[in-house]
This record gives structure tokens, C-alpha cells and sequence, in this order.
């Protein structure tokens, strides 16, 4: 019955404003002026509430969309309306209005749960936009920064001028290391940046950790490591040297007093000569020990000009091939093979020397074994060698242990090797990095 008279009432103001033309007409015909008037007022008038009738549910979504823009989840509308047509329509959007109602809700709840992840976590965390407008710093940062409130980068000029430049000048993937220095304490903070859009405007999120503690913790491990292998080696040279000293003694002494030429017989001569030669031979093992520590610590800044992988590798071929064997392939790829590296000669050459001998080494027990040299370059143009091979791998334990100043496994070695080996990377600005497992051992120097 309510769609009926729906109906009912469009199709009589439908047939009003026919006939409101048709009058219009014969008006406009007979030249009847006043009554024309008055009937252009009633048409316009009969148009206007026709399309207001029908633009009614228009209005009703408009106004419901405009409610959801503003964020106003209390626009109701009557669902006890004598059309059924309008009651369906009304129905649907309160109960639409409700569930975006709903997820409305959880959006904030999440939204204030991961803003206060971020308050709590224990390094800063900064957003700004490209005029440098700070959106977000939490209160890790401001309290490395000794700094609230933070609105504008430009505020770091207070703390520190490099630092504000630093933040300006930062891209999407920025990585970058800066020292900071107050009344209180100096910090190292390592900070990272990562492009993200919100609302449609690009801004940048930095991380900034203080990595001082991290620095200071890695140092002194290093030291503690290095510490227990200095004694160990000094220990293992000195104990034999006192054991045969007090032994020699004995020839010697009586009770506090030194015993005459006559009671000494050729065995005690013949031992306290073997004796003197064993001492003498670890007191030179010393002596080589000492120096080696002295040459890695004298390593010489690196005279660097461009060399050819393929030259190197030659090079490296010829200073190695007398420790492999038959059985052990070894394969030198440069990839591309006009691939240059800029180094100092002698110095890289040494690191490979070292890192083929260890290879072939770890492969004595092997029947046959591979070991690969490949140089290559990544398509961001850094340039790598990587050294590897098949041999049994290095035990989990001592993996970090390697690189550890005269640290060794070997009957017969310094264990200076890939400590060297390290350091001369560093003064190249690059690093080396080792992977192992069964069947699979890779050196990897990045330049």
C-alpha cells in the first residue's frame, strides 16, 4: 500500500505538470498573459518539488557520506516511514553506518596500541615531512637527544649543527653514524631512515639507536678474548722453560749450596745441555711470537691503485700452487673479467694467499675437494671476493673466535692470519665475513 501510494504521488505530479504545460500552451495561443504567468510559476514550482520528492534519497546518502567523512557515527535514519522502498534504504545505511562505526573503533584502538609500542621502545623513532615538520618522536629520543618538545628538525640546530644537517640531508635508506656530545655523556647513535605515505603525503621514519654501549660491549669482549689467547701462547712457552729450570737447578744446587765440579757427571752435563737448547728454542718462539704481534700491529696504511681481478688472481695462483694437491680442484672466476678493484696490491694478495692456504688446508683429510676464488660485482656496483670450499666446515663454537688475534687450531701457526686479514680490509673500508657449514665454507671481502 506504501509503494502504491508512492506511486500514486509521482504520477500525479506528473500529470500536474503535463497539464500545467498543456494550459501553458493554449495560454501562450489565445495570448492570455496573466494566466501564462501564473502558469510558468506553477510549473516551475510542480519541477522543483517533483525532483526534491525524488532527490530525497539522494539527500539521505549524501548526508550519510558526509557524516562518515566528519567521523559522525550518530546520523540516524527513521526506519518507520510508510514507504517501503525508503524504510529497505534506511535499514541498510544504519546498519552500514554502524559497522564502519565498529571499524572505526578498532582502527583507534590499534592506532593508540602501536603508538605506544612505539613510546616504550627502547630506541627513538622520528616521522617528518618533506618541510621538515616533525608528526612523531617518541620519548626514547628526546631522551637521547635531551630535547622536548621536538615540532621541527630545525630544533636539532640547538643540540648539535651537524646533526640538523644530517637530518636534512637524509634520503629513503640513508644509513649514517654520528657522535654526539653533552653535559652529561658522549653517545654514538647509528640512525636509519625508511620512506613511508600517510594521508597521501610522503614522509620519513629514522631509527636512531645508541649503539655506544653495543661499541663498548663488543670492545671489551674483544679485549677479553684477546687476553685469554695472549696467555694462553705465553703460558704454553713459559711453563716449559720453568719446568726445565728448576730442573737444571737441582744439578746445581745442594741444600742452598752449589755442589763442586766433581760431582757432576756427564748425564747431568748431557741434560743440562738439551735442557739450555729447549729453553733457547722457546725463548725463540717468544721472541717470533712477540714480533708477529708487532707486525699486525704495525699494518701500513694501504698504497692503493687499480688492479685487475684476473692479474690478482694469477698472481695469487702461482704463490698457492705449491701447497694444493692433485686431488683439489680450485677454479678463478672474475665476473666480468675486465673486473678492476681498488686496492693495495700486496696487501689483498696476502689476504688471498691466506684464505687459499686455510681452504686447501682444511681439505688434507679430504679425498678429493673444490675450492672456488669468484670475483663479482652486485648491481649496486660493490665489488666482492668471495673464497670457498667443500672441506668440513669450522665448528659453530669457535666460528667467533677466528678472527681473535693469534687464535688457532693448527699444530703449526701464529693465528695472526685472518686476524691480519681483517684489519687489512678494514683499511681498505670494506670487511670480510665468514659463513660455514658442512660441506661449505665461504670467505666473503666486500671493497
Amino acid at each position: 500500500m506504501a509503494s502504491r501510494n508512492f506511486y500514486l504521488q509521482l504520477i500525479v505530479r506528473v500529470l500536474l505538470i503535463a497539464l500545467t504545460a498543456i494550459g501553458l500552451s493554449f495560454a501562450l495561443v489565445r495570448q492570455y498573459y496573466l494566466l501564462m504567468g501564473v502558469l510558468v510559476l506553477f510549473f516551475v514550482l510542480q519541477t522543483y518539488f517533483l525532483i526534491s520528492y525524488i532527490n530525497s534519497t539522494n539527500r539521505k546518502i549524501a548526508y550519510f557520506f558526509d557524516a562518515i567523512k566528519n567521523e559522525d557515527f550518530t546520523l540516524r535514519f527513521p526506519e518507520k516511514v510508510s514507504i517501503k522502498s525508503f524504510k529497505e534504504l534506511n535499514q541498510s545505511l544504519n546498519r552500514v553506518n554502524g559497522l564502519i562505526q565498529e571499524v572505526h573503533l578498532q582502527l583507534q584502538i590499534r592506532e593508540r596500541y602501536y603508538q605506544e609500542i612505539m613510546r616504550q621502545a627502547n630506541i627513538g623513532i622520528m616521522t617528518f615531512n618533506k618541510k621538515g615538520h616533525i608528526l612523531f618522536s617518541n620519548p626514547t629520543l628526546e631522551n637521547l637527544l635531551n630535547y622536548k618538545p621536538l615540532n621541527h628538525i630545525k630544533q636539532l640546530n640547538q643540540i648539535d649543527g651537524r646533526l640538523y644537517g644530517i637530518f636534512a640531508s637524509m634520503e629513503p635508506f640513508d644509513r649514517k653514524l654520528v657522535q654526539l656530545t653533552n653535559e652529561r655523556e658522549q653517545i654514538q647513535l647509528a640512525l636509519k631512515s625508511t620512506p613511508l605515505q600517510l594521508d597521501g603525503q610522503d614522509l620519513l621514519l629514522v631509527v636512531v639507536q645508541d649503539i655506544h654501549r653495543e661499541l663498548d660491549e663488543k670492545e671489551t669482549d674483544s679485549w677479553v678474548r684477546l687476553i685469554r689467547v695472549l696467555t694462553h701462547e705465553i703460558m704454553n712457552t713459559i711453563t716449559p722453560i720453568t719446568s726445565i729450570s728448576e730442573s737444571i737447578l737441582k744439578y746445581f744446587g745442594n741444600h742452598g749450596r752449589l755442589v763442586s765440579a766433581d760431582e757432576l757427571n756427564e748425564d747431568k752435563i748431557r741434560n743440562t745441555v738439551k735442557g739450555l737448547k729447549v729453553i733457547s728454542q722457546q725463548g725463540s718462539d717468544l721472541m717470533e711470537f712477540v714480533q708477529s704481534y708487532r707486525s699486525f700491529l704495525n699494518v701500513p696504511k694501504p698504497d692503493r691503485i687499480l688492479v685487475r681481478t684476473k692479474k690478482l688472481f694469477d698472481k695469487v695462483e702461482v704463490l698457492t700452487q705449491r701447497n694444493s694437491n692433485d686431488l683439489i680442484e680450485i677454479s678463478w672466476i672474475s665476473s666480468p673479467e675486465d673486473l678492476e678493484l681498488f686496492i693495495d696490491e700486496k696487501q689483498i694478495t696476502q689476504v688471498l694467499v691466506n684464505l687459499v692456504k686455510n681452504a686447501i688446508h682444511s681439505l688434507e683429510d679430504s679425498e678429493k675437494g673444490k675450492i672456488q676464488i669468484r670475483a663479482f660485482e652486485d648491481k649496486s656496483g660493490k665489488k666482492y671476493i668471495e673464497v670457498s670450499d667443500d672441506g668440513p666446515g669450522i665448528p659453530q663454537e669457535i666460528i667467533e673466535d677466528i678472527f681473535v688475534p693469534f687464535f688457532t687450531t693448527k699444530d703449526k701457526g701464529t693465528g695472526i692470519g685472518l686476524s691480519l686479514s681483517k684489519q687489512i680490509m678494514h683499511l681498505h673500508g670494506g670487511n670480510i665475513k665468514v659463513h660455514s657449514e658442512l660441506g661449505n665454507t665461504s670467505f666473503l671481502l666486500s671493497f
